[in-house]
């Protein structure tokens, strides 16, 4: 993914994970436990038993049927191709020595958060009203897909957290500069509700327009028929949170496995960046 190729829409098109083009990197480098997102235990770097000889999911179709829901709310970003057709040029995990799959397995997690950034930068370059910091998006954008396309050698070296920190001073920025104008609460400012614990909360109807919920712990709150237009859900948990006829319109930083992990309904307005789940067609 080049920055100066297509629109900032079709780039996020790109960050979309195309499993045809992957050696099932997440099926084998990712560890899981007997929960209920997961069935079984797994280690890290062990082949899940549901993987196929040709890479592909045995039970794709009956993910949630055979208690595997947890995968069905992953997504890489784009990272299991990049890392199996880019960085290790076509040679899958089965072939070579021991340390050729170790590295694979080390480099992949590193790959999918930089592609979780360059998801968000995109993004911003889609919102007018942070038009301001534009040109200092895609002087990030440019740095962080030149990160991608490292050696495995120089992704496992890498300092993640580190790049990820400078990245968020621009996404702050551009959600303050979003939220300025998306809406305002009772007492004329945005709502703050960064890192807030709203596990379980009644929030039916709630008016959380242009509201800061950054981290926030939504998981299993009720926003039936909330007003989410223009809020700030970048790493929000959605897990089992209630959706069904919620206005998300405009709201951004919503990557596709939160929303994955929430319920909803037909009448659940979505922003253009993520499709509807096709679980939520299964409730009534």
């Amino acid at each position: 993914m080049q920055e100066d190729s297509g629109t900032a829409q079709d780039r996020l098109l790109d960050l979309r994970a195309d499993c045809g083009s992957c050696f099932g990197l997440c099926c084998v480098a990712l560890p899981f436990a007997r929960s209920a997102d997961f069935a079984i235990d797994k280690d890290a770097g062990k082949p899940c038993p549901n993987l196929a000889t040709d890479f592909r999911c045995g039970i794709h179709t009956q993910l949630r049927q055979k208690g595997f829901t947890g995968c069905t709310v992953y997504d890489c970003f784009g990272a299991g191709q990049k890392v199996s057709q880019v960085t290790f040029g076509g040679q899958h995990w089965r072939s070579g020595p021991p340390e050729h799959a170790r590295r694979m397995f080390d480099v992949f997690p590193v790959v999918r958060q930089l592609h979780e950034l360059l998801w968000y930068l995109n993004e911003a370059l889609t919102l007018p009203a942070a038009r301001p910091v534009h040109a200092d998006v895609r002087r990030a954008l440019r740095a962080t897909d030149r990160l991608t396309r490292q050696t495995p050698e120089e992704l496992a070296e890498l300092d993640v957290a580190a790049h990820r920190q400078e990245v968020n001073v621009l996404l702050l920025r551009t959600s303050e500069l979003v939220r300025a104008g998306a809406g305002r609460g009772k007492k004329g400012r945005p709502k703050d509700r960064r890192g807030a614990d709203l596990m379980g909360a009644r929030l039916k109807g709630a008016d959380l327009r242009g509201a800061n919920l950054r981290g926030a712990y939504l998981i299993a709150a009720d926003l039936t028929g909330a007003d989410l237009r223009g809020a700030d859900l970048i790493g929000a948990d959605l897990r089992d949170t209630d959706l069904t006829e919620a206005d998300l319109t405009g709201a951004f930083f919503l990557t596709q496995p939160q929303l994955n992990a929430a319920r909803g309904s037909a009448g659940t307005r979505l922003p253009e960046s993520v499709t509807r789940p096709g679980h939520w067609a299964d409730r009534h």
